[in-house]
């Protein structure tokens, strides 16, 4: 039997495997040291799991909560071996990071032996000062989410609990790895300086990439900290605000950097500071000032008083308070501890000012390095040709294409005339290049600014790349390749561009709906929900329902969730009636416009039919049935809020679901699929059901098929519903659709 690798593959593995071998014999008689520094960070993170971290992990927890919401918080272990077996598995983690070091250093000559170890000697001190450098911005990041950032946040998620009368009892596991984890990404971050120069200093990731995506970046940011932090804007904030100045600060020093290797330049900084003394001692004479205003002329008193309103109980000390120093004295140091801070910022102003006027390409006469994007349409006129011949096509293509994103058309055509110049007769395409340039510049120069022409130019020079691709993809059989993926592709491009044009709209519909859904629950709509349905259940269990939260953020996450959810189903009609003309069009259904109304009244009909008989008969007939069941054997009623929570959702919004799906078929069919397709296809609908219960359930097998059943019976309703509307098939309510033909 012939090998699935070939040999190229095997030579490579084979190789790997005589190198881990080679390693071995190496460190063979150094394996029981490393061995032992391995041991040493397991046993250490052990017992400082058990003797001192987990409680002051309790302390971080309670530290901004007051005292009656500190007594309800609790942390609990949910089987016998967590505890033991959480233990082991973090010192498992720090013990094998332990060992990393060691193990490379005694496996430094194999490495230099196989060209994997730096040949040039490196200085131990910069060694020693990027290790410093690291630990300390990691050390920073972690101090930072551990001192400043999970007190508020605690404080808010076990407060907001209580409101909605849900426990804070949190899973030691959960509780333990959420701090963790988070503290981590706040390590992380701290490390962004030392990436972002490092990338742009070895040109992996050019600066221009990092200062020119800056946008996308604080975008990022305040999106990942709205998913995963508080709802409330001042966590969000708390968030965010120290994470984007890290990436401006990690942009100062990648800028440093590398304009200081483009201009073969050292950094002067006392010439900066001479050239710049005024602003240096300016900025020097502010900082004091504004430490001595903010002591002196009620500032600590006022944002003492915010952080009172914000529930902290955190203060703002008087100088010298706690620190057995004279007032006086006190101001006088944090004045001049601030005035020299700020003299360090006005410093590093100093030196990228000077960096700046002095980069590449501005006195040094290095053209190559000029940076085109900076540059307006005159500028990349007036640029040396060499700039422009060291670009390839997809450069000039992606700065044509930013600058018709900020509006600049004559620019973007620029771009492409001294492309086509620079490059012309370099290849034997030149002339097709300089063709395309032409066109463009002839549309553009009768006062459109490059509007038809320079955009036919980009097409051309797309579909000549997309040709080229294709026939590579395709063995030259590009004609017979596009009409394979032409038909389904073109149907659903053709879709989709007719809602781009009401993509605003429906995504106001989705925001308005999913941003009031969660309002709603936020504001004490989950405590409402929960408490009338725990009215429902069965007089006789006494003490009602415990709903507790295992993790930390799980009541948030459910909510926003659920709130995502609501957008989409009020999303969906709007969908439909926008796409309908291009859906009937393409031959996918049948009908005028006016049948999208029937669609919205009918499945929201059935939607809220089925919520009212879920919410008013079946689930609490449900939850009483299972409360009762455990009550009377004895057990402690205690539910995890988002199980508790999704089986409301599963035998409310869940019923009405079902009961959509037969009024859907039938729909479905008076818009032009027939009765066979629905009989026909019932292998591939199970597939697709059981797919989308894996991913909407819990991770539980039992689960999914409890989920799965139900939407399958529904199904063979909706199928036998049709089999008597459609007289077996012979009669459909509509023509089949032209696709179904296809």
């Amino acid at each position: 039997m012939a090998s699935a690798l070939d040999e190229d593959t095997q030579r490579s593995i084979a190789e790997g495997q005589e190198t881990a071998k080679a390693f071995l014999r190496s460190i063979q008689k150094d394996l029981q040291k490393v061995f032992v520094v391995f041991l040493i960070g397991f046993l250490a993170t052990f017992w400082a799991l058990r003797t001192y971290i987990w409680d002051r992990l309790r302390e971080v927890t309670e530290s901004n909560m007051s005292a009656a919401v500190a007594e309800e918080a609790d942390i609990i272990a949910t089987t016998p071996f967590e505890v033991i077996l959480l233990q082991a598995k973090i010192g498992l983690v720090v013990g094998a990071i332990v060992a990393i070091p060691p193990l490379i250093y005694v496996t430094r000559d194999e490495l230099r032996a196989r060209g994997m170890w730096p040949q040039s000697p490196i200085a131990r001190w910069k060694l020693a000062l990027l290790g410093l450098l690291g630990a300390g911005l990691f050390s920073a990041g972690v101090a930072y989410g551990v001192l400043a950032f999970f007190p508020l946040m605690f404080g808010f998620l076990a407060e907001f609990g209580l409101e909605a009368d849900i426990q804070p009892t949190y899973g030691i596991v959960m509780w333990t790895e959420f701090i963790v984890f988070l503290s981590l990404s706040f390590g992380l971050a701290g490390q962004m300086p030392m990436v972002i120069t490092g990338l742009s200093y070895a040109e992996i990731v050019p600066y221009e990439t990092f200062r020119d995506k800056w946008r996308y970046a604080v975008v990022a940011i305040f999106v990942f900290g709205a998913v995963f932090s508080p709802p409330d804007p001042f966590t969000q904030l708390l968030w965010a605000f120290p994470l984007v100045a890290l990436y401006g600060f990690s942009l100062y020093l990648a800028k440093l950097v590398v304009t200081a290797k483009r201009s073969s330049d050292r950094i002067d900084v006392l010439g900066a500071v001479r050239n710049h003394w005024n602003v240096v001692g300016g900025v020097t004479v502010l900082g004091g000032a504004l430490v001595y205003g903010f002591y002196e002329y009620g500032g600590r008193t006022g944002l003492n008083d915010l952080l009172r309103l914000a529930g902290s109980t955190r203060r703002f000390l008087a100088p010298g308070e706690g620190l057995g120093l004279d007032p006086t004295t006190a101001l006088g140091i944090y004045a001049a501890v601030w005035a020299l801070a700020f003299a360090a910022v006005g410093t590093l102003w100093a030196v990228y000012t000077d960096l700046d006027t002095t980069s590449a390409g501005a006195q040094y006469g290095d053209p190559t390095a000029i940076d085109v994007s900076e540059l307006d349409a005159a500028g990349v006129r007036a640029a040396p040709a060499d700039a422009f011949a060291e670009m390839g096509e997809e450069e000039s293509l992606a700065l044509a294409q930013a600058a018709i994103d900020d509006d600049d058309p004559e620019k973007a055509q620029a771009i492409l005339d001294r492309f086509d110049e620079a490059n012309e007769g370099s290849d034997g395409e030149g002339g097709d290049a300089d063709g395309d340039a032409s066109d463009a510049g002839s549309a553009g120069g009768d006062g459109d600014a490059g509007g038809d022409g320079l955009v036919g130019s980009v097409q051309n020079r797309t579909s000549r790349a997309g040709s080229t691709f294709l026939a590579e993809l395709t063995d030259g059989e590009e004609e017979a390749a596009e009409d394979d993926i032409g038909g389904y592709y073109k149907d659903l491009k053709f879709i989709f561009d007719s809602l781009r044009t009401r993509s605003f709209r429906i995504v106001a519909v989705f925001g308005v709906v999913m941003a009031a859904a969660f309002t709603w629950l936020y504001l004490g709509g989950l405590g409402t929900v929960r408490s009338d349905l725990e009215r429902r259940v069965p007089a006789e269990i006494e003490g009602g329902i415990e709903i507790i939260t295992l993790h930390p953020v799980e009541a948030l996450i459910f909510m926003v969730k659920f709130s995502v959810m609501l957008g989409i189903f009020a999303a969906f009609p709007v969908v439909l009636y926008y796409a309908w003309p291009a859906l009937r069009e393409r031959g996918f259904v049948a009908g005028r416009l006016y049948q999208v109304y029937l669609w919205t009244g009918a499945l929201g009909a059935g939607m809220i039919g089925g919520f009212v008989l879920g919410y008013t008969t079946i689930a609490p007939g449900i939850i009483g049935w299972l409360v009762t069941d455990a009550r009377l054997a004895d057990m402690v009623i205690t539910y995890q809020v988002s199980d508790f929570l999704w089986l409301v959702i599963y035998t409310t919004i869940g019923i009405g679901f079902l009961a959509d799906i037969p009024i859907a078929m039938v729909l479905m069919n008076n818009a032009g699929v027939p009765y066979r397709v629905f009989r026909e296809r019932w292998r591939e609908v199970t597939i697709g059901i059981l797919l989308v219960a894996a991913v909407f359930t819990p991770a539980d097998v039992i689960t999914m098929f409890l989920a799965t059943i139900p939407l399958m019976i529904a199904y063979g309703i909706g199928v036998g519903v049709l089999f008597l509307v459609t007289f077996g098939g012979r009669r459909d309510l509509s023509p089949p659709a032209e696709f179904i033909g296809e």
